[in-house]
């Protein structure tokens, strides 16, 4: 049956479930995780987060460790073992004591404060990749579904015909979308690391693509002067 004919199943957005008891540190990674495309709740403790994971169902928690009531520590030591669910601790704490700590607990991750949200993003999806490998199947992003399975797409309703260089192009850009891919990433995830071809060969299947997704203006993959390109997220 042809792709016009049966639209993939779109995984749902991914669940984070982000809890710390500072206020303006859960508001910032909440706006900018919706932005993202993700579906986000928050608690103030390791306490209130508990009935929120039974009924949220969240795909990863991120965490802090230094909180009331039940801090991260213990909150990863209740949540491990679920094989779905990933845990990334988010702490101010930067110890190689305290990292150890929370990977032998049971996190899949531990990020320092400050901390860079495209990192944080970065990953959340890396997580994501390991826990729930079947979502890297079928990618979505705005009216685009890509279909690694059938090495398909669709835009809207509309099946989009693509050479196999451009299929990995933009699986890539989809992977990434609302990141800054650099050139060479690009090349080394389309062409492989042993490339040594014209660079140009980027610009070439970018302007293919923007012409098959009727992406004329560029506002969909978006040139970064003088880095790479990036997809934008909705």
């Amino acid at each position: 049956m042809g792709l016009a004919a049966v639209r993939p199943d779109v995984p749902s957005p991914p669940r984070i479930l982000v809890v710390d008891d500072e206020a303006a540190i859960t508001d910032f990674i909440t706006l900018g995780l919706t932005r993202e495309g993700f579906l986000v709740r928050t608690a103030a403790d390791g306490q209130a987060a508990l009935p929120l994971v039974d009924e949220f169902q969240p795909d990863v928690v991120v965490l802090d460790v230094m909180m009331p009531r039940l801090d991260g520590y213990g909150l990863t030591r209740q949540l491990a073992g679920d094989p779905r669910r990933g845990l990334i601790i988010l702490s101010a704490r930067d110890e190689a004591q305290d990292r150890i700590r929370g990977l032998d607990l049971g996190a899949d991750d531990y990020l320092v404060k400050p901390f860079d949200f495209t990192e944080l993003v970065a990953r959340i999806r890396a997580v994501l990749r390991r826990r729930q490998p079947e979502r890297g199947l079928i990618l979505a992003c705005g009216d685009l579904v890509l279909d690694r399975r059938r090495r398909e797409v669709l835009r809207g309703d509309q099946p989009v015909v693509l050479s196999t260089r451009e299929f990995d192009l933009l699986a890539h850009l989809m992977e990434h979308a609302g990141e800054v891919c650099a050139r060479e990433q690009l090349l080394d995830a389309v062409w492989g690391y042993s490339f040594y071809g014209d660079a140009n060969n980027l610009e070439v299947y970018v302007r293919y693509l923007r012409l098959k997704l009727d992406d004329r203006e560029r506002r969909r993959i978006q040139t970064v002067r003088g880095v790479g390109y990036r997809l934008a997220p909705g």
